[in-house]
């Protein structure tokens, strides 16, 4: 198996500015493995909220994680901001693989490389149901060319 390399800044569509806090921190000094989850999920949800597609309060659809990971390859701690540079592997017919970088803020490689994989639901039924087209469009915004 092929040895996980961290990508460039050039690997990734769109960034989302996130801000360390105190807590971030362990004990070790550096931001915990488990917050690296929390920024993936932060930086894709403003996204789509800010593309006007995902409305967390009373949409119809929403988005389920059914998969996820992450390699570490420099530690990221508070009080540094991080960049997160997110893209779309596949869209299916109702999930997407998001893939996201995590930078030191103004660093040009990735602290960590991860991805998340959303199945889109209907709010009451938890059933998936097919991507909205605005948010097909969304999502082909974030697609990088191979």
């Amino acid at each position: 198996m092929e040895r996980p390399q961290a990508q460039p800044r050039s690997a990734y569509a769109h960034f989302q500015a996130i801000t360390t806090r105190w807590m971030d921190n362990d004990v070790y000094g550096h931001v915990n493995n488990v917050t690296y989850y929390s920024y993936f999920d932060t930086a894709v949800n403003r996204y789509l909220i800010e593309a006007g597609v995902l409305d967390i309060h009373a949409g119809e659809v929403i988005g389920l994680v059914i998969e996820t990971h992450c390699n570490y390859f420099a530690p990221l701690a508070f009080p540094k901001n991080v960049e997160a540079g997110i893209r779309v592997a596949h869209i299916g017919k109702s999930s997407v693989r998001y893939e996201i970088g995590l930078f030191e803020e103004g660093q040009s490689g990735a602290a960590a490389c991860g991805h998340f994989v959303h199945v889109y639901v209907d709010r009451v039924t938890r059933r998936p149901v097919p991507l909205p087209e605005a948010f097909v469009v969304a999502l082909r915004a974030l697609q990088v060319p191979a």
